[in-house]
């Protein structure tokens, strides 16, 4: 078991914030290397974005697993727990503070609800600009909700909504 921090720039104008690790995640001890991260990498190239340019972090930085006797098991994932989500967030809270970007995306449900303190459906809140404030931070971040990778792999349909956020959001660089 790694622990997966995150990875890129220090400097991040964004930071895309997941769930947790999964096994490849875990295996590498870098978020987002498997298929839903290759994704990822193309999503953040058509806005002129990279793994160079932005940080990369999960809510939480272990691989929540089913069976955690069994780490080899491919097709053990789980969400995290609220605890193991408590445990972390100071932790990733810190990393907003020192990096501070001027927006974080988070990909899926989980990394939505919990910055946003919502438990509203991932796809009404989608593409909505909100605003985060860290724990201890003292400016709020602006901050936008999509899809995750693997929701894409599962149901291209909801790429055009993707599309659709990271235009906004490359808008929003822009400005």
């Amino acid at each position: 078991l790694n622990a997966v921090p995150g990875v890129g720039s220090y400097e991040a104008k964004v930071m895309f914030v997941g769930e947790g690790p999964g096994f490849d995640e875990d295996h590498k001890g870098e978020p987002f290397v498997g298929k839903s991260g290759q994704l990822l990498d193309k999503i953040m190239e058509s806005i002129g974005l990279s793994r160079r340019t932005v940080f990369i972090a999960n809510i939480v930085k272990c691989h929540p697993m089913k069976d955690s006797s069994n780490p080899e098991a491919r097709g053990n994932d789980r969400p995290p727990s609220p605890e193991e989500i408590a445990a972390c967030r100071p932790y990733l809270d810190e990393q907003i503070r020192r990096i501070n970007p001027r927006v974080i995306v988070t990909l899926g449900a989980v990394p939505a609800h919990v910055l946003l303190a919502t438990d509203a459906p991932i796809s009404k809140i989608r593409g909505q600009w909100r605003s985060y404030r860290p724990q201890g931070g003292d400016a709020d971040i602006k901050l936008l909700p999509t899809f995750h990778p693997a929701a894409l792999l599962r149901n291209p349909d909801l790429k055009r909504d993707v599309w659709s956020d990271m235009k906004s959001l490359r808008e929003h660089l822009a400005s």
